[in-house]
């Protein structure tokens, strides 16, 4: 078989590329079989990249056995929660698309015949996954896995923003700092991806079920050794999917996209599955209304069959021994495209026909479609004068007395500001909190309010008040919230609009964000509004200020 290394390893021109791979030890039986490309987030900054070096290890071995060479190299990996609240979150987005310009530009420049993408966390994953659309050469995602629970707190097991919750307990009095220091440091025991179902582990999971992950994966803890065996198993799969010449577009498509929002929908993921699927179906030609329809008819159409933390007091851990991903979609049934190919080489439905777990399905935290948690989905897509565009919400994580909620407007420019006002006691019961220019240009970089939920909860008012946003959220959110409004305030959007005092209606059952505002009120707020200051970045958030396409769109870099 001819292999796309075989272009600059065996043409006698390029003698000169065999002589270097060989100054690091490489043989001629290396050079003469498919080339593995392995793009490794590893650092040791981030606990869900943590146990990637051993794990890398796992997947050479495979490639190995299975004929292959290894090749390995690294990928910037920046954590969310550690750029929470402060200017380091404007990056974060920015760096999903540098990843995918990074894995493209090493997979090219070195002409690999297949790549596995070894990552966690909530940009990496769907950087990956763009890079693999956009490339369309064999490849697949393995991710770390979660780590474990923590302590127990507030009711349940603890996880990292426990800490952050109760940050805003110790200010309204109602923990002592030896409460607080104890749970920092037995709220997250373990490296992982984070044990509550946030963005990392809901883009891994949203990967199983596009099939660019093998089947039960996704889930599996950082620190099971089942975990060293999926990488190995991995490792050989790719070298059969580079010999079947099964490249990622096959996998990614139309129909495999629509199966990872369903399943997304159905399980209650991260509000930010719905940016990332976008900008990876951008990779294959399906434009932001043909995705935008497909979360609709997945919001109105998939039941909630899984509940886990922030939904329930289940961790992921919980998730993964009552059946995870493939438990999912094995309840979901025709509700997904079971022909989708899948990395294995066969379809989602031969996978899960052959499936099997070492633990029994637990009902606490999986149900059948026939007998699901709600009859409504786990995420939503909200529109009205407010969001003209799209305003994403998690009704599973929102309690059922705020599925209506309707209150007068608190504005702020920023989320420091916002952030303030709730630690210093401003907000009052009822009120809706506006955070706006923090969208994907406005930011730049379209920030997390992840703070500001946290402390709302902390201080008793997750119940009592709402939060919009143009930004985005956490996955571990909740309380009442919508964010990824659209069009945002920097281009104008109805949000820039509001004033303190205005009142206004989230109605989730009829999926609606609306002030009461005339349209003819709106449009001369906006023709008439001082803009705050506009800051200017260079580097990558001055680009991506100047690039970035709408929340609706999937806030890439469009090129």
């Amino acid at each position: 078989m001819k292999y796309r290394s075989s272009e600059i390893l065996s043409e006698l021109m390029f003698t000169e590329n065999r002589a270097l791979y060989k100054s690091m030890g490489f043989s001629n039986r290396d050079l003469d079989g498919p080339l593995i490309g392995i793009a490794n987030s590893w650092n040791e900054i981030v606990p869900g990249h943590y146990n990637l070096r051993n794990v890398a290890d796992f997947v050479k071995k495979g490639i190995l056995r299975a004929g292959g060479a290894a090749v390995e190299f690294g990928v910037i990996g920046a954590c969310d929660a550690q750029a929470c609240g402060h200017i380091g979150m404007k990056y974060i987005l920015p760096t999903r698309d540098l990843i995918a310009f990074d894995i493209e530009s090493m997979a090219e420049a070195h002409r690999l015949d297949g790549i596995v993408l070894l990552g966690s966390c909530d940009k990496i994953v769907p950087g990956m996954l763009m890079a693999a659309a956009r490339l369309d050469l064999p490849a697949i995602l393995l991710v770390g896995g979660p780590m474990a629970g923590g302590i127990e707190f507030d009711g349940r097991k603890s996880d990292s923003t426990s800490v952050s919750e109760a940050v805003g307990m110790l200010s309204a009095g109602l923990i002592s700092k030896e409460e607080l220091s104890r749970l920092e440091d037995y709220a997250a025991p373990s490296c992982g991806s984070c044990s509550y179902y946030g963005t990392a582990n809901s883009m891994g999971c949203a990967a199983e079920a596009m099939g660019l992950s093998l089947t039960g994966s996704s889930l599996i803890p950082a620190t099971s050794s089942a975990r060293m065996r999926a990488a190995e198993t991995t490792g050989r799969a790719i070298v059969e999917l580079v010999n079947g010449g099964i490249t990622a577009r096959r996998i990614i498509t139309r129909a495999s996209l629509e199966n990872a929002a369903r399943v997304m929908v159905a399980t209650g993921g991260s509000t930010n599955t719905f940016i990332h699927l976008s900008a990876i179906a951008n990779e294959i030609g399906v434009d932001a209304e043909a995705m935008m329809a497909i979360y609709d008819r997945a919001s109105e159409a998939v039941p909630s069959v899984a509940r886990v933390n922030p939904s329930s007091e289940y961790d992921m851990e919980d998730f993964y021994r009552a059946g995870g991903i493939p438990q999912v979609m094995k309840e979901l049934g025709e509700d997904l495209d079971l022909s989708c190919l899948t990395v294995s080489g066969e379809t989602l439905g031969e996978n899960l026909e052959k499936w099997s777990h070492p633990f029994e399905v637990d009902r606490r935290v999986i149900r059948s479609k026939e007998d699901p948690f709600s009859r409504s989905g786990g995420l939503a897509v909200l529109r009205g004068n407010l969001a003209p565009g799209t305003g994403i919400t998690k009704p599973i994580a929102i309690d059922p007395s705020m599925h209506y909620f309707s209150g007068p407007a608190r504005v702020f420019e920023c989320e420091e500001d916002a952030n303030e006002a709730i630690l210093s006691g401003k907000i009052a019961e009822g009120d809706v909190i506006v955070i706006r220019n923090e969208g994907p240009k406005g930011g730049p970089g379209m920030r997390e309010m992840y703070f500001a939920m946290k402390l709302l909860y902390g201080r008793g008012l997750a119940k009592k008040t709402a939060l919009i946003t143009d930004g985005r959220f956490s996955g571990t959110n909740n309380g009442c919230f919508v964010g990824h409004i659209s069009p945002e305030a920097a281009e104008d959007g109805p949000i820039a609009a509001v004033n303190d005092g205005d009142r206004i209606t989230i109605d989730i059952k009829n999926k609606r964000l609306d002030v009461e505002l005339s349209p003819e009120e709106i449009t001369y707020r906006l023709k008439h509004r001082v803009r705050p200051p506009k800051k200017e970045y260079k580097g990558i958030l001055g680009l991506y200020a100047k690039l970035a396409a709408s929340a609706a769109e999937g806030g890439m870099i469009r090129i």
